[in-house]
Parts: structure tokens; C-alpha cells; sequence
């Protein structure tokens, strides 16, 4: 897919997100912006609302390499008025991604097809981008949901998962192998190299998914990780390869760029991973430089016993936020835009993140802004749809003709 022709920066009505504002908590807002809708600052980023498009894995690569339908997905929700969508969870090498049709960027040809995708954002919203680095670990070799998304066995076209131990996700499943020192080194280096390929892009942040069962919960989680070296046993040492990732990461990303992580705040299973663990984690990876914690949970074992219901997650955002000083990310039926101002005007987190909502309703944060008093950048070709009992929403807009 070719890169269209740049339009003439005079003609541009968007620009980047901004950078010279002070930190969040010194930041005045006007009149009309909620909570919800006022900036904040990561590094050298600020985002222009507290709206975040959490990363969704869409299932429709190519050996890891985007396709039109990601030109597709990624262009109409960085539109949605949110301050930052978060590309889906990009897996660092081909055998840790969750199912054949997960997207990657562990090659020239994952790089090269994510270039005219990220061109296309930019010309038209200044909506910033992160992106998701990710390893399935014994979570991989998985058919798409809805083909089951149950384990391929390698005989059927599936391929060797690996993971901190030989523990299967599912009995009777086939054991994933256990990483070695060699494959230890190796992961590491493919978070850096993919990275280093995120920075080439343009990426504005990273997220390491550190959460849901994948590979560096599954490091962290007693239930999955059985080691008797140094990356298994004590809490200590259980944290210690998603540490080693993430100051991996984190030194080979521009440092105005902000690094996250999400992370599981409790595996909801009995002597498992959780909060108290998730907390003092945290705090190790404040001491090195993370710029914030998105918190979800579960996703390491079948036997988890989750409680749902609206917000069912925000306590672990508010409990980490209140442990650490660390700006939180609260996610996890959220769907209400007085819900998420509540979230965020209360303290509880600093910004939430929408995944099904956003797909259901891709312009989630116009609603949300016209219902809580925001305001949210909208393109000018669609500023006409903006309500007459709205005409702040948009922000100063004119639309005239003869």
C-alpha cells in the first residue's frame, strides 16, 4: 500500500499532539472541559483528554504484517475524539503471537506495511498513537475467537509455545517449553529490536503488555511460572524478566517518549498473582522510569472467578494510583461518559481506556464530551454534524457557503 500524496501544511488542520504544557497537575482547563476532557502530560507528550482506544488485537494479519483492514480499523478510531488510540497488541517474534493472524513487527515487511497506515493518521488526526509490544508465551499457537480460539496442536498447522515453565494454560493441553537462558536473551532482544522499529515509525508510546495470561504475567503469576533459578520462586524473582524487559525497552525508546505497561492486578484465582504483588511491582518499575500503569486483570488461568460488573477493575487503578503516585489507566466496562468523569475527577485513575465500547460507538468521545461538558477535536469535514445545542463541542469551528 503506497503512501498517499502530503497534503500542503497549510492545509492541515490538525497538528501533533502538543508538547509544551506543564504536568497534569498544573494544568488549567476552561470553562467547559469536564475532568474527562482536560489534558495531561506523559514525558514530553500530552494528551489532549484523558480518553485512551485500548489496544484490541483484530486477527487479520498476514504473518504479522498489517492489511487493509487495519488501514481501515486504525484510521477510523484515531477519529474518535479519544487522546490516544493504542495499536493492538504487536507481537516481538512470530511464534509469540496469540493466534496465526496477530499482528507483529519483528520484520522488515511487519515495519514496512504499518509505515503508509501511520502516514494516512497523521494527515488527517492528531490523535496520538501508541502501540502494544507483546508475547503470547504458552498463549500462543491459538485459532482466532471465532474459529474457537482454542490451542492449534502443531500437527494441525499450529506451532511451540514457550513460557517460563512446561505448565500448560489448560489441561490437556500440550506443554509449552520452557525458556532457557538463550531463549531469555533472545525475547529481550526482540522487545528492543521491535522498539527501535516503533520509534522509526513515529510510535508516540509503548505499552509492554505485562497482563491477561501472555508471557510476562506468566513470569510473574506463581500459577504459571515454576522456576527454581533466578526468574522463579520468590516475588523478587518472579518480577525479574518483565523487569528486563521493560528497562529494555524503555532505553531503547526516546526518552521524551513515555513507556506504560498493563498489567494484571490479580490472576482471580487462590494463591495467585495479586494486588498486593501488582503494587510492589509498580513501585519497581516507578523506580525505573515507567510513565504509567493500566490496570486489568485475570487472563493466566481457566479458573479464574472474575466479578463482574460496570467498572469492576477501577479499584486496582485507584489502589495502584494511591500506593505509587503513578498515573493509572482504568479499564474494563467502562461505558458511560458520566462514569469515566466520575473515574477521573474523583482520582480514582487519570485516564480511562474503551476497547468494545469504542467499536460499538467509534465516536464515543464526541457523545462523551457533548454529555459531560467536554470539548473534542472533530475533522472539519465533519464539523457540520456537530448538534445545534452543541456549538461549543467542536471547539472554534465556522462552516459556511454561498
Amino acid at each position: 500500500m503506497a503512501p498517499r500524496a502530503a497534503i500542503p501544511a497549510a492545509r492541515l488542520a490538525f497538528r501533533r499532539p502538543l508538547t509544551t504544557l506543564p504536568a497534569a497537575s498544573s494544568i488549567p482547563w476552561n470553562s467547559r472541559m469536564s475532568a474527562l476532557f482536560s489534558p495531561i502530560k506523559l514525558r514530553g507528550l500530552t494528551l489532549k483528554n484523558r480518553v485512551v482506544v485500548s489496544p484490541m488485537c483484530q486477527y487479520s494479519a498476514d504473518d504479522g504484517v498489517a492489511t487493509d483492514w487495519h488501514f481501515t480499523h486504525i484510521n477510523n478510531l484515531s477519529l474518535s475524539g479519544a487522546a490516544m488510540f493504542c495499536i493492538e497488541a504487536t507481537h516481538v517474534e512470530a511464534i509469540g503471537r496469540i493466534t496465526a493472524g496477530c499482528l507483529g513487527l519483528y520484520s522488515d515487511a511487519c515495519e514496512a506495511a504499518l509505515k503508509p497506515i501511520l502516514h494516512s493518521v497523521r494527515k488527517h488526526s492528531s490523535t496520538a498513537i501508541g502501540m502494544q509490544l507483546a508475547h503470547a508465551g504458552r498463549k500462543a499457537s491459538s485459532a482466532r475467537p471465532w474459529e474457537g480460539g482454542q490451542l492449534i496442536p502443531i500437527e494441525q498447522g499450529g506451532w511451540q509455545a514457550v513460557a517460563p515453565s512446561a505448565v500448560p494454560h489448560k489441561e490437556g493441553e500440550a506443554a509449552p517449553l520452557a525458556l532457557d537462558a538463550a531463549g531469555l536473551k533472545r525475547i529481550r532482544e526482540a522487545f528492543v529490536d521491535c522498539t527501535k522499529r516503533a520509534a522509526r515509525l513515529g510510535i508516540d508510546a509503548i505499552e509492554v503488555h505485562g497482563a491477561h495470561g501472555y508471557l510476562l504475567h506468566q513470569f510473574l503469576s506463581p500459577i504459571s511460572n515454576r522456576r527454581t533459578d533466578d526468574y522463579g520462586g520468590s516475588l523478587e524473582n518472579r518480577m525479574r524478566f518483565p523487569l528486563e524487559v521493560f528497562d529494555a525497552v524503555r532505553a531503547a525508546f526516546p526518552a521524551d517518549k513515555p513507556v506504560g505497561m498493563r498489567v494484571s492486578s490479580t490472576d482471580w484465582v487462590e494463591g495467585g498473582w495479586d494486588l498486593t504483588q501488582t503494587i510492589a511491582f509498580a513501585k519497581a518499575l516507578k523506580a525505573r522510569g515507567i510513565d504509567w500503569i493500566d490496570a486489568s486483570s485475570g487472563g493466566v488461568s481457566p479458573l479464574q472467578k472474575i466479578p463482574l460488573g460496570p467498572g469492576y477493575q477501577v479499584q486496582f487503578a485507584e489502589a495502584i494510583k494511591r500506593e505509587t503516585g503513578l498515573p493509572t489507566i482504568a479499564v474494563g466496562l467502562i461505558s458511560e461518559a458520566r462514569q469515566a468523569e466520575e473515574i477521573v475527577a474523583s482520582g480514582k485513575a487519570d485516564m480511562v481506556a474503551l476497547a468494545r465500547g469504542m467499536l460499538y460507538d467509534p465516536r464515543w468521545a464526541w457523545h462523551a464530551a457533548a454529555d459531560v461538558g467536554g470539548e473534542v477535536e472533530a475533522p472539519p469535514q465533519y464539523w457540520r454534524s456537530q448538534p445545534s445545542t452543541q456549538k461549543a463541542l467542536f471547539g472554534r469551528t465556522t462552516f459556511g457557503a454561498r
